[in-house]
């Protein structure tokens, strides 16, 4: 089994995750993931579900602490600011194989977890008890 985390392995993490929804609010091509209406990760071919070519690989937004943000984009080429986002808070991860699957988990985890640490406390425990 190859250790490339494609965009169906990435859609189904991201569904699996307690009381996420995906839509589609910018248009079509681009996948939103929210967590009680809250989002923490977008997924598209390419730039917004716009790019050009054959070869296109699928981008991931993912909201990330700021000091972190930096490190992950000095460590791996395929992290880079969030596109159409706020730079300091997302990273654009782009599946081009080039990440290991464990370290796109995490960062998924991440994202996640720090939108989950800004609700209330009720909804936090609603979502952290299916963890």
């Amino acid at each position: 089994m190859s250790n490339h985390f494609d965009h169906l392995i990435a859609h189904h993490y991201l569904l699996a995750k307690p009381e996420t929804t995906v839509g589609q609010p910018f248009g079509e091509g681009v996948d939103v993931y929210k967590v009680k209406g809250k989002m923490f990760a977008t997924l598209s071919l390419g730039k917004m579900g716009k790019g050009e070519g054959e070869q296109q690989d699928w981008w991931m937004n993912l909201k990330c602490d700021p000091d972190e943000a930096v490190m992950l984009r000095d460590i791996f080429p395929s992290v880079i600011p969030g596109y159409h986002m706020n730079k300091a808070q997302w990273n654009t991860v782009i599946l081009d194989g080039s990440i290991p699957k464990g370290e796109i988990e995490r960062m998924i985890d991440n994202s996640f977890m720090l939108v989950v640490s800004k609700m209330t406390k009720k909804d936090q425990q609603s979502i952290l008890v299916n963890l």
